[in-house]
C-alpha cells in the first residue's frame, strides 16, 4: 500500500519567506533575492502593503490633485490665469487616486516576477521556526519551509474608546481617501501628520473641517515653531483647531455624527457628516502565531536584536511591527540591512537621519534633533534660519511661506538636524539627509553649489546663517 505524500514535506524549503507585502516587506524579499536567496512573500493581496494601496501614495495623489484645485480658486488669478467656471469632479478625482495606486502595485508584482520571489496570497500563521501555514483564497492550506522568516505585517489605526470605527459615520484614513462627496463638516480626531494631511485634502475641496488634539499644539513631534507656523497657515486655509481636548464618544444620529470632547471640566460636542479618528497605530502582529511560538513581544512590538533576530533563531521581524518611527522609508532601510546581515554583509540603518514629513502645502520636514531636542540632551548648539521669503525661486512660484532651520554642534559644526517649512520641503530635505549621513558641517554646506534660482539654495542660506552670515537676509 502506497502512503499518500505528505504536502508539508514536498513543499520546496525557501531560504526566507517574508510575510508582508509592505514597503519593508517587498524591498526585503528582493534585496534577498538579489543577493541570491530563493525567496518566497506571503500577503493578502495587497501587494505594496498600506503605503502603496490605502496610505502613502493615495493620500498623496488626493493632496496633490487638492492643492491644484485650491490654487486654480485662490491663486492663479495672480499669474494672469482666470478661470470663469471651475468646478470639482470628485469622481474623477478619486479614479486618479485609484489608477496611481493600480499602476504602482502592479509594479511591485512585476518587480517579483523580475527578481523571481514567489509570491503567495494568503493568510500567513508561523507554525514552527522554519514553517509558515497560508490560508489560501480558496480556502485551501500551503505550507511554506525556511531557513529563515521575516515578519513585515506593519500596523493598524489604533482604535479609540467610545469612538468605534464603522466605516460609514467614524473613519480611518483608508475611508476618507474614498469619499463619494466632499462632507459639508468634518471633524478630525489627531493633530498628528495623518490627521492635518487628511484635513487639509478635504479643507482645500470645501468641507469645513475642525481638528481636536489631546496636546496643546498640532504636530508634537516636529520641530515647536516651524509646526506652530504651519498651524497659522493651515488656519488661513480654512481649518478649525482645537486643543488640549480628550475625544470621548462619537454618534450617529439622523445622518450625522456627534463627536463629544472635554476640555479642562468643559464637555464640548462637534455635529459632523465623518469623524474621521487619527491617533496613531497599533502593531499588527495578532494570528501570526508568534507568542505560541515563543516570541517575545512588548506590547504587541517584536522585540529583535541588532540583526533584526527575534530571541527565536531564524525568526526576524522589520518595519512598524518593531516600533520606533513608522515611516515606509524606515521599514524599507530596515529590510535592506536585515537580510544583508543573513548574507553576511554590513547592512546599516542610521535612525539618527531617519527622515520625517508632513506633506501638507506648504510641507513640514525634518532630519535628526530639533533645537529643543539638542539642549534637552545638554548639547550646546548653533542655529541658522532663513525664510522662503528671501529666495528668488519660492518668490518666482508665488509659494514663499516658511523657513529653513539648521541645528549644528557649536564646537564641531557638525549638523545635528534641519527643519524646513517650505512648497517642496520634502525635496529639500535629502541632501541635509545625505549630509548628516556623511557627518558634514554647516560649512561643507554652504561652501557647496547651490543652483540659482532653486529652492534648496534656502538650504545653503540657511547654513550660512549658523555663522550669521547669510547673504539674502
Amino acid at each position: 500500500m502506497t502512503q499518500a505524500a505528505d504536502p508539508a514535506a514536498a513543499s520546496p524549503v525557501f531560504d526566507l519567506v517574508v510575510i508582508g507585502a509592505g514597503p519593508g516587506g517587498y524591498v526585503a524579499a528582493i534585496r534577498a533575492a538579489q543577493l541570491g536567496m530563493k525567496v518566497a512573500c506571503v500577503d493578502k493581496g495587497w501587494w505594496g502593503g498600506v503605503c502603496l494601496n490605502v496610505g502613502c501614495i493615495p493620500s498623496k495623489a488626493l493632496l496633490d490633485s487638492s492643492e491644484r484645485f485650491y490654487e486654480a480658486r485662490t491663486k492663479l488669478a495672480n499669474h494672469g490665469i482666470n478661470i470663469k467656471e471651475l468646478s470639482l469632479d470628485l469622481p474623477k478625482m478619486i479614479a486618479r487616486k485609484e489608477q496611481v495606486v493600480k499602476s504602482l502595485t502592479g509594479g511591485v508584482q512585476m518587480l517579483f516576477k523580475k527578481n523571481k520571489v514567489e509570491q503567495v496570497q494568503g493568510t500567513a500563521k508561523l507554525t514552527a521556526a522554519d514553517t509558515v501555514e497560508v490560508k489560501t483564497p480558496d480556502g485551501g492550506t500551503r505550507t511554506l519551509k525556511a531557513k529563515r522568516v521575516l515578519v513585515a505585517t506593519g500596523s493598524v489605526p489604533t482604535e479609540l474608546p467610545g469612538l468605534p470605527f464603522d466605516g460609514k459615520n467614524v473613519v480611518t484614513s483608508t475611508e476618507a481617501l474614498a469619499f463619494t462627496e466632499v462632507p459639508k463638516k468634518l471633524v478630525v480626531v489627531g493633530g498628528g501628520y495623518i490627521g492635518v494631511e487628511m484635513g487639509s485634502v478635504w479643507a482645500r475641496l470645501g468641507s469645513e473641517v475642525t481638528v481636536i488634539e489631546f496636546t496643546d499644539r498640532i504636530l508634537p513631534l516636529m520641530d515647536q515653531e516651524l509646526s506652530g507656523q504651519l498651524q497659522r497657515l493651515l488656519e488661513k486655509q480654512g481649518l478649525k483647531f482645537k486643543f488640549g481636548a480628550a475625544a470621548q464618544k462619537a454618534e450617529a444620529r439622523d445622518g450625522q455624527v456627534h463627536v463629544t470632547y472635554k476640555v479642562g471640566d468643559k464637555v464640548e460636542t462637534e455635529v459632523a457628516d465623518k469623524c474621521l479618528v487619527c491617533t496613531g497605530r497599533r502593531p499588527l502582529t495578532a494570528g501570526l502565531g508568534l507568542e505560541a511560538l515563543g516570541v517575545q513581544l512588548d506590547r504587541g512590538f517584536v522585540k529583535v536584536d541588532d540583526h533584526y533576530q527575534t530571541n527565536v533563531p531564524g525568526v526576524y521581524a522589520i518595519g512598524d511591527v518593531v516600533g520606533g518611527l513608522m515611516l515606509a522609508h524606515k521599514a524599507e532601510e530596515e529590510g535592506t540591512a536585515a537580510v544583508e546581515l543573513m548574507a553576511g554583509k554590513a547592512g546599516h540603518v542610521n535612525y539618527k537621519t531617519v527622515p520625517g514629513i508632513v506633506y501638507t502645502h506648504p510641507e513640514l520636514a525634518q532630519v535628526g534633533l530639533t533645537e529643543a531636542d539638542a539642549k534637552r540632551e545638554g548639547r550646546e548648539v548653533k542655529v541658522g534660519k532663513f525664510p522662503m521669503l528671501g529666495n528668488g525661486r519660492a518668490k518666482s512660484i508665488d509659494d514663499a511661506d516658511g523657513w529653513v532651520k539648521m541645528v549644528a554642534d557649536a564646537k564641531t559644526d557638525r549638523v545635528l538636524g534641519v527643519q524646513i517649512l517650505a512648497a517642496r520641503a520634502s525635496d529639500m530635505l535629502a541632501e541635509c539627509v545625505v549630509a548628516m549621513e556623511l557627518a558634514a558641517s554647516s560649512e561643507d554646506i554652504a561652501r557647496s553649489f547651490h543652483a540659482h534660482p532653486t529652492m534648496s539654495e534656502a538650504v545653503k542660506e540657511a547654513a550660512l546663517a549658523v555663522e550669521k552670515r547669510a547673504i539674502h537676509v
